[in-house]
């Protein structure tokens, strides 16, 4: 089965509130006929916006293939999180890669951080750009370990911007009776995830990005000069960038062998009125150290969303509402009889260290996936460093790919059952308190 269609209606964005509030962007038409290009992107979301953006800006002649709508996928649908850091803490950094890279990575992040507040200011992209964002835990020990980690980050990497919370500074910022503290990390932001990718496609336009949506990519033909044949057509390319994250499908066997699509999934309540001071007292997101993790902000309207719960195969669940519902309702009992205005899902790509997979698969293909649900600022980023890569620039590229990757085991075959053996183990572990 096709994940690009698994779920979805073609060309069509899911009925998220996101999709409800985001702001008009004309369709642009699919690729008829054999077309030429310096550079081919493959994907419309994050990486492949953030590349074709730097690379117009730099003169290069760039078409954009996108199989349904620009940010259609994770890009358009996750929790809208600006994280700090990689993916991977950096004291298991420091010990999987060596203390030098590591500080490379950190600061890296950082930048990443950077280019998504610099590109929306610049471009004045319209997506609700917020800082803050509290990390907090559900006992002692990991409120204890939460304060080890920021002082850690203080310390080895002079970072200033995060704040540890005891028991009652957590609960002044989120009232739930879950959780015990943990910090606050004010560099940190969150943001309307779909008009932010609007907003990219829009200033890549602008830049002379040339995008073709509904336009499937089905083969790719390598060698000196790359064609990626669709259904109508083709492009013959310089360079050729696969930005393709859970949807890639059987484009390419090494990068599917190391970045596995999940399904992850959030609902919006209706607008909470005065009630949001139960959930929130302050205009920031929260994610938890659940393995499977809660994670949560207010809308600008004033409702909930709450993202929380994950499946592994193809199809979501018939009753998406009711998946996410309980999750929050272990965080917020109180609104157990919430309406639920809209509940959706999004596919997102995993790696087995949860560090993105960035690789060069030829001399002139690049290629990175695999954000593991840290994507907002790091698939950006990506995008950028590849950029700076086919202009001979690559010692932030070459730094993230650097980094081990493994293959998940079994190949394609095996790997969603061992997956889901994994998850139920570390499921079980979040719900006994492990």
């Amino acid at each position: 089965m096709n994940l690009l269609y698994a779920n979805d209606h073609r060309a069509e964005y899911p009925g998220s509130w996101y999709a409800a509030t985001a702001h008009p962007f004309d369709r642009f038409p699919a690729l008829e006929g054999n077309v030429t290009a310096d550079v081919c992107i493959v994907g419309g979301g994050y990486t492949g916006l953030s590349a074709a953006l730097h690379l117009a800006e730099a003169g290069f002649d760039v078409v954009l293939l996108e199989a349904h709508r620009v940010g259609f996928g994770a890009s358009g649908r996750n929790g809208g999180q600006l994280g700090s850091a990689q993916r991977l803490d950096q004291e298991d950094l420091e010990r999987l890669v060596g203390d030098g890279d590591a500080a490379r990575l950190w600061d890296l992040a950082e930048d990443a951080k950077a280019l998504v507040k610099s590109l929306i200011s610049k471009h004045q992209i319209d997506c609700d750009l917020k800082p803050g964002i509290a990390v907090l835990g559900f006992n002692k020990a990991e409120r204890d370990e939460l304060h080890s980690h920021a002082a850690h980050l203080s310390n080895r990497y002079s970072y200033d911007r995060i704040k540890p919370l005891d028991a009652e500074a957590g609960h002044s910022l989120c009232p739930s009776p879950a959780y015990a503290g943990g910090y606050l990390d004010t560099g940190a932001a969150h943001l309307h995830p779909l008009n932010y990718a609007l907003g990219l496609a829009r200033a890549a336009v602008s830049a002379g990005l040339r995008l073709h949506e509904s336009t499937e990519v089905l083969e790719i033909d390598e060698g000196a000069r790359v064609t990626l044949r669709t259904d109508k057509g083709q492009v013959t390319a310089d360079h050729v960038i696969l930005a393709c994250n859970g949807y890639l499908g059987d484009l390419n066997r090494q990068v599917a062998s190391r970045v596995m699509p999940i399904n992850n999934f959030i609902a919006a309540t209706e607008p909470l009125g005065a009630e949001v001071q139960r959930v929130l007292t302050q205009d920031i997101a929260v994610a938890d150290t659940k393995f499977v993790v809660n994670y949560f902000r207010l809308s600008a309207d004033g409702r909930l969303l709450f993202g929380g719960g994950e499946s592994y195969g193809y199809q979501f669940p018939q009753d998406i509402a009711a998946k996410v519902c309980k999750p929050m309702v272990g965080i917020f009992p109180h609104l157990r009889d919430v309406r639920i205005d809209y509940a959706w899902g999004g596919t997102l790509g995993i790696t087995m260290r949860r560090m993105p997979y960035l690789a060069r698969l030829a001399p002139n293909i690049l290629s990175a996936s695999g954000y593991s649900g840290h994507g907002v600022g790091t698939a950006t980023h990506a995008g950028q460093l590849m950029a700076l890569a086919i202009q001979g620039q690559a010692e932030g590229f070459d730094t993230m790919a650097r980094v081990p990757s493994l293959p998940f085991p079994g190949g394609p075959a095996l790997r969603s059952p061992l997956l889901v053996l994994a998850m139920t183990w570390y499921a079980l572990r979040d719900r006994l308190g492990f």
